[in-house]
């Protein structure tokens, strides 16, 4: 197995610069995800590492190997396709062997790696059927029982899962991560979906506008978001956020958003001035952090109005309006209101978020 290094890659197609200098460094064994929304680089990242596109400028090690010169054949990568990219006219043993067959792989050994990785993936019984005979689960196991079968370095999987139904993927979820443990190989995988990146990866990097913006594990990445892209691309619904500014008046500290004003201590007030840029901050609070309050007017509590009660089962979003802002905060699943209710909503000043807005950056 192996390490995937990228230092200072960069693709361009004619003007369009798709990967913009990204650098990162994936640990042997390691699931690492590449997340981001339509258009940020990601499976061009994912096809530069496999050798289906040239490098602009950088370098790809696969191991202690540079292989920026290297025919994809050559890189000792397998790759799955979000089509499978099956032979149709092929069996299933056929498919799986094929990448044996064109390397001139002796047939027993052949006969030996399909029919473990076979078993790996349950699809024994399903050997002798071509690939319009099996469910969408099914041609996604064959389809990585054919990269299986190389005991290649590095996988790479461009949204394997997309073509699946919903209760599919969260099972395919679970047996991806489980093969990928056991079999300890290097993954690299392609998603937009980011309860997939969550679950799965042991780190996740998060792309944009071609641009590398974090790579973190997934705790750190929800809890430590380092810019406002991120905290508002990571969590469902987002991270709500408000302008604001620091205000300190005597022995009393606030932020002023000016729809409201939320009184912080004085210790939390200079770690700000300390780390700001300038007087100008953007505050965040995730969903699960603001509590909807009927009644009253307490310390701490934000006047607001019920735009919308979505239940979703577990839970119920409810969104507000606090003056300029719509938010949403994360209520008990069998909250009522109505539309136009009057209710106060405090913020876990715990779970917080501080960003620099000019520097866009968290500071706290």
């Amino acid at each position: 197995m192996a390490n995937v290094t990228l230092q200072h890659v960069s693709k361009s197609f004619g003007k369009v610069l798709a990967v913009d200098d990204v650098s990162i460094k994936i640990e042997d064994k390691q699931f690492v995800a590449l997340l981001g929304p339509s258009g940020c680089g990601k499976t061009t990242t994912l096809r530069l590492i496999a050798g289906l596109e040239t490098l602009t400028s950088g370098d790809i090690h696969i191991g202690d190997r540079l292989v920026n010169d290297l025919s994809p054949r050559d890189r000792n990568i397998a790759m799955v396709f979000q089509s499978y990219a099956l032979y149709p006219h092929m069996s299933v043993y056929d498919n799986m062997a094929f990448p044996l067959k064109i390397r001139k792989t002796p047939k027993d050994e052949i006969k030996k790696r399909v029919s473990h990785a076979a078993s790996v993936l349950g699809v024994q019984e399903l050997l002798e059927r071509k690939p319009k005979e099996l469910s969408g689960g099914q041609q996604q196991r064959v389809a990585l029982g054919r990269a299986i079968v190389r005991n290649p370095e590095v996988f790479l999987l461009d949204e394997p899962l997309s073509n699946l139904d919903a209760k599919l993927r969260v099972y395919m979820r679970a047996e991806l991560k489980r093969l990928q443990r056991s079999l300890g190989v290097t993954t690299i995988y392609v998603t937009h979906d980011q309860v997939e990146a969550l679950t799965m990866s042991d780190k996740i990097a998060v792309m944009n506008e071609g641009k590398l913006q974090q790579i973190d594990g997934p705790d750190e990445l929800y809890s430590k978001p380092t810019n406002t892209w991120v905290a508002g691309f990571i969590g469902s619904p987002p991270m709500n956020f408000f302008d604001c500014t620091l205000k300190v008046e005597g022995e009393q500290a606030y932020l002023d958003t000016s729809e409201f004003k939320m009184e912080i201590d004085t210790g939390l007030a200079s770690a700000i001035r300390e780390k700001s840029s300038s007087a100008e901050l953007t505050l965040g609070a995730r969903p699960e952090n603001l509590s909807v309050v009927r009644g009253g007017t307490g310390k701490g509590e934000i006047l607001a109005e019920i735009y919308v009660v979505e239940p979703v089962g577990e839970s119920t979003i409810v969104d507000l309006k606090i003056g300029r802002y719509l938010v949403k905060a994360r209520a008990p699943a069998g909250f009522r209101g109505e539309i136009g209710d009057k209710v106060a909503v405090t913020i876990a000043q715990e779970k917080m978020h501080i960003f620099d807005k000019k520097a866009d950056r968290l500071i706290v």
